[in-house]
């Protein structure tokens, strides 16, 4: 091998170890990101510019799709469970001063809670404030004077006070927008659609069999508990010690979302180690239930077809408008993170089944789905005569790469974006039709 062949090869292997590296240099700087999917916003990269328009392009159309703001955790039994776990073993004078403690903690939070399960918090409102003012600083074209903004929310209440959150910061900001908002079961088919197509079940026994297999060579249950339990062969007999581990997790990853944040912290009962090993199997759930992985068909997005061309027909109308708008949809993270898989945007399309090294390969949830994440599809032209606009998309408001010929930088002309969405639809169609037949 030559030396250029030598230093490629090492340069490679490097950019390989910094990217498995990646998420646990992450957790090292902010420990909340190993939360997944109840990671609170963290807002843009503001390292990153914004990349002008190629020819002096304006924009004149945002298409849309945000997931709510920050909540509290949905189900009683999340903070219930694992209290009576603990108050049973505290009983018979099984717990650690840790644990114990522990205990302590758990209920602060369920009493925070209540009577507010799934319901959007203080911090879910100001999110979305947050994203509609950078929205209008950023595209103040699209929001001019008469602007027409339709917003649409899936009927769950947490998502309509988010929906409504960014349109009082819009019309703040510019009350001569021409703002209308609905929430109805009308529209579900699309903004929330629950149908179980391509698959019956994500959860084939083969995915299970993966996670499960992940799982034990991953996390270490048994030096948790010895954190808060102070007879080990108490807990191997009486305690759940996987799920509890789970739920202690979920938990801690929880305390960001509400003021919990600035009174508790359920962290210390992990140490590093434990934090990346429980992130990878979350990561990896989240991957085998809404991704392309092959162990269960790879096929899963498409449960988003509806919602990918209420997409593309909204902005065919739309391109055809003299004036200029915006379609804001209001939902959830089971929808948008399939939603950027079949969209393929920033390489999660990708199809692997190596579960354990998904962060080597760039697939890391954190970065998609956070609480009030949301994808913005942001359209340019020069005059209304351009019926071919160019098109960008923001993935939580940083710009985001599509496996298709660019015009320049992010910048992609929507026939082409409209054409390779259309065909990645119809190839996971046909797959699945060929599987049925």
């Amino acid at each position: 091998m030559n030396s250029k062949l030598t230093a490629l090869a090492a340069a490679i292997m490097v950019a390989a170890a910094t990217g498995a590296q990646t998420p646990k240099r992450d957790f090292k700087r902010d420990i909340r990101l190993s939360a997944s999917n109840l990671l609170a916003y963290p807002g843009p990269d503001n390292s990153r510019k914004m990349t002008p328009a190629p020819d002096s392009l304006k924009p004149f159309y945002i298409s849309h799709y945000g997931r709510h703001g920050s909540r509290f955790l949905i189900d009683p039994e999340d903070y219930a469970e694992p209290l009576a776990t603990l108050h049973r073993a505290d009983s018979m004078g099984k717990l650690t001063l840790r644990g114990r403690d522990l205990m302590r903690r758990i209920s602060w939070m369920q009493a925070e809670a209540d009577g507010r399960l799934g319901e959007l918090t203080e911090i879910g409102a100001r999110q979305h404030r947050g994203i509609a003012r950078r929205m209008y600083e950023r595209f103040p074209e699209v929001f001019a004077p008469g602007a027409h903004i339709d917003a649409r929310s899936t009927v769950v209440i947490r998502c309509i006070l988010s929906m409504e959150n960014e349109l009082m910061e819009l019309v703040r900001l510019n009350p001569a927008l021409n703002v209308s908002h609905d929430a109805s079961q009308h529209d579900m088919v699309y903004m929330n659609f629950a149908n179980t197509a391509p698959t019956p079940s994500a959860w084939t026994p083969e995915a299970r069999e993966a996670m499960r297999q992940l799982y034990d060579s991953m996390v270490d249950t048994v030096k948790v508990m010895r954190r808060l339990f102070s007879d080990m062969d108490y807990a191997r007999e009486h305690v759940g010690m996987r799920r509890l581990n789970d739920q202690l997790f979920r938990l801690a990853s929880a305390t960001q979302n509400s003021d919990a944040r600035y009174k508790v912290t359920l962290y210390d009962v992990f140490d590093d180690n434990d934090i990346y090993a429980n992130w990878v199997c979350n990561n990896a759930g989240w991957y085998l239930g809404y991704a392309c992985c092959p162990i269960n068909g790879g096929r899963q997005p498409l449960t988003q077809r509806n919602l990918l061309n209420n997409i593309i027909n909204e902005a065919d109308s739309c391109i055809r408008l003299a004036g200029t708008g915006a379609s804001l949809r209001f939902g959830h993270e089971t929808v948008l993170l399939p939603l950027v898989c079949l969209m393929g945007l920033d390489g999660y399309g990708m199809s692997t089944d190596d579960l354990r090294h998904l962060d080597r390969k760039g697939w890391i949830d954190y970065k998609i789905f956070p609480m009030g994440s949301n994808v913005q599809i942001v359209f340019y032209r020069k005059d209304a005569s351009d019926t071919d606009p160019v098109v960008k998309v923001l993935l939580n408001e940083n710009e985001a790469k599509l496996p298709i010929k660019a015009v320049s930088g992010p910048y992609y002309r929507w026939s082409d974006v409209r054409g390779y969405w259309l065909e990645r639809m119809a190839t996971m169609g046909k797959a699945t039709t060929a599987d049925a037949d």
